[in-house]
């Protein structure tokens, strides 16, 4: 059972009206008070109630922008950082606010969805990163909650969904090296549980079966989105594997990896290796040799979504999908086969 405000009032001696007042950031309430206060809210697993909130304030106006395992391999990879922007943009021009929230799977075993939502007195949440075994995807879907999730294709009367053109997108990078006479493909994949890996999967697989080219399950290689994972699972396979003349990655961070081990076995890059990425991160097109990627479009990616999560809390009757195109970007890390 959930710890109730005559709970807190209870265990810190204090009276409701200050327990409510220190629990709502009121400033008549000095520091040492709030503080012990919030401790025992803590320890009790105390929420604050969000209906009865609204009744009081009728909508906070705050969307939360919810992250998994943010660390500081995302650095390199500015998909995050853009599709955050276009959140911020999309929703400052809505005159609505919104909170950064990140998360990771030992948080979410202390603190369920609806904990988080209702602390912070969320009308809605963008949610991205989240793989298909998180605990919070599924509350998340069953909230009454608004939320609209980045890459993950969920629809429902609270949810929505933004994404790219994945399948088609991943199809025609792998149909490129084909195109160049690359019959010999590794696929460098990201995190199993990841809805975007199982789509760049299949694209890989579907595209190499329409060309009568034989999969090969030792050409999968799993980087978990990582650059030193990714050189670490490339450097053995490309020594046990030579005759492997194309490499086809589900993120360019993963690519960057394939591109190191290359440059620890001396090998020439694309002359002996083809490379391609997928998000086209800003250090893509600095790197050596500029990498050839697909192009997707975070930021409007953001927009999209905070336009369309804030539709959803007004009770808006629109789409709750929305689809944004990638391109594929050719640049120097892949050319024709040769051997």
């Amino acid at each position: 059972m959930m710890a109730t405000l005559k709970d807190v009032s209870k265990a810190s001696g204090f009276s409701i009206t200050t327990v409510s007042r220190a629990l709502n950031g009121y400033d008549d309430v000095n520091k040492e008070t709030r503080d012990k206060i919030l401790n025992v809210a803590k320890e009790l697993g105390y929420s604050p109630n969000i209906l009865a909130r609204s009744l009081v304030k009728k909508q906070s106006k705050t969307i939360g922008f919810l992250v998994t395992d943010l660390k500081r391999e995302s650095i390199k990879d500015n998909f995050m950082f853009e599709t955050l922007c276009g959140v911020s943009d999309e929703l400052s021009d809505l005159d609505y606010e919104f909170v950064l929230l990140s998360t990771t799977t030992s948080k979410q075993k202390n603190k369920t969805y609806s904990q988080m939502c209702a602390e912070r007195q969320l009308d809605g949440v963008v949610i991205q990163g989240l793989k298909r075994d998180d605990p919070y995807l599924l509350e998340a879907i069953e909230s009454t909650v608004p939320c609209v999730l980045v890459d993950i294709p969920v629809e429902g009367i609270n949810t929505g969904y933004v994404t790219s053109n994945q399948l088609e997108s991943a199809k025609q990078a792998v149909r490129y090296l084909i195109r160049l006479g690359h019959r010999h493909i590794a696929f460098m994949n990201g995190a199993p549980h990841a809805y975007v890996s199982t789509v760049r999967y299949d694209a890989y697989r579907q595209v190499l079966h329409d060309h009568e080219i034989d999969f090969q399950e030792e050409y999968v290689l799993n980087g978990d989105f990582e650059e030193i994972a990714s050189k670490d699972a490339a450097l053995p396979f490309l020594l046990n594997h030579p005759e492997v003349t194309a490499f086809f990655c589900a993120s360019d961070v993963m690519a960057l990896g394939v591109l190191q081990a290359t440059r620890e076995l001396g090998l020439n890059v694309p002359e002996d290796l083809s490379i391609i990425g997928f998000d086209n991160i800003l250090l893509s097109q600095y790197v050596s040799p500029p990498l050839t990627t697909v192009g997707q479009q975070p930021y409007e990616m953001g927009r999209k979504a905070a336009s369309m999560i804030v539709n959803i809390v007004e009770g808006q009757d629109v789409p709750h999908e929305a689809f944004v195109n990638n391109q594929l970007i050719l640049r120097e890390s892949v050319t024709k086969n040769r051997r």
